[in-house]
């Protein structure tokens, strides 16, 4: 079941034609990540000291604008998980009409921060991502 955060667009959100700026677009879409993991689990004592999450690739696909005032959803959930990374699949929507406006797949890693290499999803954090797919 996707994990739901709900946005509403402020003037400062938008751009000179006025609607929401591409880029904030993808505030929107990492706010609802933090929220998704911060409500399911302790994500740094998941990771531990010495790893994190990078994103390495975001596929986001504009369907429509959304203006000052609009409310919108968005919906998490979590994809393919491989040995290493693991696909987060992410859209936002209208809430009044249900209409799509982005629609994205964010693709992470599982990264040693020591050696900035990608490191295998295993024990608990495999566990925790098993459990959200």
């Amino acid at each position: 079941m996707p994990h739901v955060t709900p946005i509403k667009i402020r003037g400062y959100h938008l751009d000179l034609y006025g609607h929401v700026n591409n880029a904030r677009y993808l505030e929107f879409l990492e706010e609802a990540r933090w929220s998704w993991f911060e409500q399911r689990a302790d994500l740094n004592a998941l990771l531990g000291a010495g790893h994190s999450m990078v994103i390495v690739r975001m596929e986001i696909d504009y369907r429509y604008p959304a203006g000052i005032g609009e409310q919108l959803t968005i919906s998490s959930r979590l994809g393919e998980v491989g040995a290493r990374s693991a696909v987060i699949h992410q859209e936002i929507r209208l809430l009044a009409s249900g209409r799509p406006v982005v629609e994205a797949a964010i693709t992470v890693v599982y990264v040693d921060k020591s050696t900035g290499r990608a490191a295998p999803i295993e024990g608990p954090l495999r566990d925790f991502l098993d459990e959200l797919a």
